[in-house]
């Protein structure tokens, strides 16, 4: 059996500087992954958007989606609204409401979600122009915020559509046909 030479143990500075370079490591492997729990841009986006009534009543259009946590083509489409956010920040709002926060309960009747993703779209004066349903290229995306910004009609895109004004009096129209029965009438 051959000795070798015993090894010498590392002394109490050499072992303090080991323990700081990895202390320095971690922390810095931490930091650059954004912290224990990496925000995503939905969570981001939901966290920092404005409050609905505030968004319609500010003088800037919006752009409202309805989201939820669970949901991978919202998750998916984040990316592209944290753009469209940023790029045209006071300018155009964009709200995020959750799906599954009894909180929104009323405008989920209100707008008839039934699916997500959806979006709102709104114009300067909080008038509802048209409603996006499911999920959005980056492009779109684009298309429909600069279409908001400019006051222009909403891109020809498969599942956008223009919303109408329902609530608008549709009495003079019947009584300008003169002879048309209204649809409740059996007459």
């Amino acid at each position: 059996m051959v000795n070798s030479p015993p090894t010498p143990a590392l002394g109490q500075g050499e072992r303090l500087l080991l323990l700081l370079l990895a202390a320095l490591l971690a922390a810095g492997l931490l930091w650059f992954r954004g912290g224990l729990h990496p925000e995503a841009p939905l969570e981001r986006l939901a966290r920092q958007s404005l409050d609905l009534q505030a968004a319609l009543h500010n003088g800037r259009p919006t752009l409202v989606e309805f989201y939820a946590d669970w949901c991978e083509a919202c998750r998916s489409m984040a990316p592209a609204m944290e753009r469209v956010e940023l790029q045209h920040r006071g300018q155009l709002d964009v709200v995020l409401l959750n799906v599954d926060n009894p909180r929104w309960q009323a405008e989920l009747e209100r707008y008839a979600v039934n699916g997500i993703p959806q979006l709102e779209l709104f114009d300067a004066s909080g008038v509802a122009v048209g409603r996006a349903i499911g999920a959005r290229s980056p492009g779109e995306l684009q298309a429909l915020s600069d279409a908001l910004l400019s006051g222009q009609p909403l891109p020809q895109l498969a599942g956008v559509g223009q919303v109408s004004a329902l609530g608008a009096d549709p009495e003079p129209r019947a009584a300008e046909a003169g002879t048309m029965a209204s649809p409740r009438s059996h007459g």
